[in-house]
């Protein structure tokens, strides 16, 4: 599988996304998945 990233921009639709209480479960769950994929979003413990 590629290596690939969420762009800076994407993560932004993302968030916006999630933030949205009339977005669909379907598309949080894309939206978050996009998230999870963006480089430097994991949190360090």
């Amino acid at each position: 599988m590629a290596d690939k990233k969420t762009s800076s921009e994407a993560a932004r639709s993302a968030s916006k996304t999630l933030r949205d209480g009339r977005t669909s479960k379907d598309s949080k769950a894309a939206a978050g998945s996009a998230l999870s994929q963006k480089e430097g979003s994991k949190k360090k413990s």
